[in-house]
């Protein structure tokens, strides 16, 4: 029994180059469509509230910021990948190149200087001055607003007609008649005003919450102030900002405290 010939090597190298053509044909137009639709999602306007607070804008500034030199980062790869990808994907003209050990240091160093880069540049021109205006130095004329979460509900607490809080004490927290446990023998907790999932702020003023939690985490959270901070149980935390906008704005909290 005569053995039966092989097909020439020719044609076999024919046959795996085409299709090799083709799924590297589908795989870079896969990456081009993605980082299209990536630049397409990320330049689209008014995907933020609009702005009602002093340092909204400077966050605004440092997110658009991240988005553009992250974003050209992120197209420039995909454009060299997809380079690549039709160059040495396979066929009868595709290259492979080599390299030698310089070279490989090189562009792995290369990107991580970039992004040390990028994010230095951000944190120190554009992330500080907003940091400072959060959490500086606060002015004389600041409000102080004592706010305590709880599952699921903001207790909110202003001085009265003295300018003082009076002192706390978690033993006499009655979810009714005393939510946030004012010590009744300091009188001057005889004037503060509580209310519930009510934040009511003067415009163009500082205003400077103090944030506590009576259970779990929770995080303090309103989109169009730009404000976000979390509230750790035993601590007291503290944001500042200026609102600039009259209006009703959603006072959410953006942890899984259930």
């Amino acid at each position: 029994m005569s053995p039966v010939p092989l097909p020439p090597k020719r044609k076999v190298w024919c046959l795996i180059a085409r299709t090799r053509t083709f799924e590297t044909t589908a795989l870079a137009l896969f990456f081009f469509g993605v980082t299209t639709l990536t630049v397409w999602g990320f330049a689209m306007p008014d995907w933020l509230p609009p702005a009602a607070s002093r340092h909204a804008e400077g966050v605004d500034g440092l997110i658009r910021y991240l988005l553009v030199t992250t974003g050209a980062i992120f197209v420039i790869g995909h454009a060299v990948l997809i380079y690549f990808i039709l160059k040495s994907g396979g066929g009868e003209d595709s290259t492979t190149i080599q390299t030698n050990p310089k070279t490989e240091r090189l562009w792995s160093i290369l990107p991580v200087l970039t992004m040390a880069l990028v994010s230095e540049v951000g944190v120190l021109f554009l992330g500080v001055p907003v940091w400072d205006e959060i959490y500086g130095e606060v002015s004389e004329d600041v409000l102080v607003v004592d706010v305590a979460a709880r599952q699921f509900e903001w207790i909110v607490r202003y001085p009265g007609e003295d300018g003082e809080f009076g002192r706390t004490d978690p033993a006499q927290i009655n979810g009714q008649s005393n939510p946030t446990g004012i010590d009744d023998a300091d009188p001057r907790g005889s004037d503060d005003i509580v209310e519930r999932n009510i934040l009511r702020l003067p415009v163009n003023r500082p205003v400077q919450l103090r944030l506590r939690s009576h259970d779990v985490l929770h995080s303090f959270s309103v989109a169009a102030f730009r404000v976000k901070q979390d509230i750790v149980p035993g601590m007291v935390g503290s944001t500042t900002f200026v609102p600039t906008q009259v209006g009703e704005f959603e006072m959410g909290c953006a942890e899984l405290c259930g």
